[in-house]
């Protein structure tokens, strides 16, 4: 093992400068657990980072959250007391922003409740949401995101019980499919678009999903993250550049030149659209399926 992977021990004194910061000893955390999980996360966001590397991302982590979320997820009573006197009305109050409606937002909190907290078991080990929380951004911000993938969940889940008969009777349009493509794009693009996409957090996944697949509109979109929809408007904009940059240089490491990689992008730009809306609904899919046990 390499000094750069190798896990830094408890004794470390960063560790014990990181685990005090954390306030993890009152959420019932001991330092080796807190060591694991700033492994874990490194492993996931800087993978092979050296020693130094390492310490400086763990430095930049909101640690206080980061403690507090995990202590909760290994069923910390300490810890989860803090969470609901610090979360609960927000979290109602986010819901209640995104449903427009009292009841229907109280209904939507307390159904996160449960996987937040950790009330099944997988392979003897409680499964909660909360793991999945990394302490990159603020922990409120990710609970709005998990809130806002809950509401568009049971919208799409709502959308497939009205039946076929129903949107016939209501004069519902339903457009022929499209027909089989003449040729099928280079493999490079879609294996390209799937590494952008997968670098994507996944707060900025949810708002691209919404827009391209749900679509929702930019008002809609800010409401359910909890900005402006001119915001959201400079987000997507920024997304897409980045994407568009992202996949350009995937298909030059992929062996095109800049030119070839340009060709493709033109002349495959229907296929990188459907790519683009499998690769969100895959990543969507999975990243639910395994915080439920779904950034």
């Amino acid at each position: 093992m390499s000094a750069g992977s190798r896990p830094i021990g408890s004794a470390d004194p960063l560790i014990r400068e990181l685990f005090e910061k954390s306030c993890g000893l009152r959420y019932g955390l001991c330092e080796t657990d807190f060591c694991c999980i700033l492994e874990q996360v490194a492993a996931k966001y800087v993978p092979g980072a050296a020693r130094e590397a390492k310490q400086r991302f763990w430095q930049e982590l909101k640690l206080e959250e980061l403690a507090l979320a995990r202590a909760c997820a290994q069923g910390c009573e300490p810890a989860w007391q803090a969470f609901l006197i610090r979360y609960r009305e927000k979290l109602y109050d986010i819901a209640r922003g995104i449903t427009k409606e009292d009841s229907q937002g109280r209904d939507l909190a307390d159904s996160i409740y449960g996987d937040l907290y950790g009330t099944t078991q997988k392979d003897g080990r409680r499964v909660s949401r909360l793991n999945f929380y990394m302490g990159r951004g603020s922990l409120e911000g990710w609970l709005r995101t998990v809130m806002a993938q809950e509401f568009i969940n049971r919208y799409r889940k709502q959308k497939r019980l009205v039946s076929l008969e129903e949107q016939t009777e209501e004069g519902v349009q339903f457009s022929s499919p499209d027909p089989d493509p003449p040729h099928l794009p280079d493999g490079r693009l879609g294996a390209a678009v799937d590494e952008a996409l997968d670098r994507l957090p996944a707060d900025d996944r949810l708002v691209l999903a919404a827009y391209y697949l749900d679509r929702r509109t930019l008002t809609e979109i800010g409401k359910l993250v909890g900005v402006h929809e001119s915001t959201i408007s400079r987000r997507l904009e920024k997304l897409l550049k980045g994407l568009r940059k992202q996949v350009m240089a995937g298909l030059v490491a992929r062996g095109m030149n800049r030119g070839q990689a340009e060709e493709a992008l033109e002349a495959d730009v229907r296929y990188l659209h459907i790519d683009v809306s499998r690769k969100l609904q895959e990543s969507r899919r999975a990243a639910f399926q395994e915080d439920k046990g779904v950034e």
